[in-house]
């Protein structure tokens, strides 16, 4: 039933990718395992990542097994298809139990895919990271291969002020999404807020190359308020997305990228 649900759920994205013109370019897919465990720690810069993602490794690795927001359950005829495919869902209050479904899926050989940063920052810059990926690769030794995604937020940005409405989606057709799959990691014996900070480091390092490519990068003189402000964009900077990002106290605190 759940490869069923899924294997229609990705017909209906092929479609849907196909109708907007979306260009899906992966890199690294051969830095994912394609069988037994895997986690996948991706950044997070649009609501449907998990769609780019799992559209980069349809040939290499179909089910994916992604966490996402617990109240994308409570949409109407979502949840239940969502449950099929057997994602997690994701209390950022109360995240014991999602900690322990995807224990279990990687013990089953599994891949899953979660995104630390536990939201989208409105600077496009790698937020705050929740350690867990880290105590997970550590806990059951699945490799960590690390995630890089841009491009999304042009299709479906985030908001810039907490009170406002969530912005629709963009549906202008020819967009361009890159998704890079980086050398698999072993965490070992680390400490995961130690291990989680080091890969802040490098999270951001690999975004920020993705943001440099001309394909990606603002025209002259174009308002680009999805492309972050310490590049010459007019996101929100750091400081200011504070307030809209709002993260657990759990979470590793970035030392990476623009500090301001």
């Amino acid at each position: 039933m759940s490869d069923l649900t899924y294997r229609a759920v990705i017909a209906a994205g092929r479609v849907a990718l196909r109708a907007l013109d979306v260009g899906v370019r992966a890199g690294g897919v051969e830095h994912v395992p394609e069988d037994g465990p895997a986690l996948l720690v991706a950044n997070h810069v649009s609501f449907p990542d998990f769609l780019f993602i799992g559209r980069a490794l349809l040939d290499r690795r179909p089910f994916v097994r992604f966490m996402c927001r617990h109240d994308i359950w409570d949409v109407k005829g979502v949840g239940r298809a969502m449950t099929a495919m057997r994602h997690i869902p994701v209390d950022r209050t109360a995240p014991a139990a999602a900690y322990l479904t995807a224990r279990r899926l990687l013990a089953d050989g599994e891949a899953v895919c979660v995104f630390p940063e536990a939201g989208i920052s409105a600077a496009y810059v790698v937020r705050a990271l929740m350690p867990g990926a880290a105590a997970l690769a550590r806990e059951t030794g699945a490799p960590l291969v690390p995630v890089t995604i841009w491009g999304s937020q042009r299709i479906w940005a985030q908001k810039r002020d907490a009170a406002d409405v969530l912005p629709r989606p963009d549906l202008t057709r020819g967009r361009l999404v890159d998704v890079r799959f980086g050398e698999p990691a072993t965490v070992g014996d680390a400490d995961p807020v130690a291990w989680t900070r080091e890969h802040g480091h490098r999270m951001q390092r690999e975004l920020e190359a993705l943001q440099a490519l001309p394909e990606h990068r603002p025209r002259p003189g174009e308002l680009a308020p999805w492309y972050p402000a310490h590049l010459g964009g007019h996101a929100l900077d750091r400081a200011a997305s504070f307030t809209l990002d709002g993260s657990p106290r759990s979470a590793v605190a970035p030392e990476w990228g623009p500090l301001g």
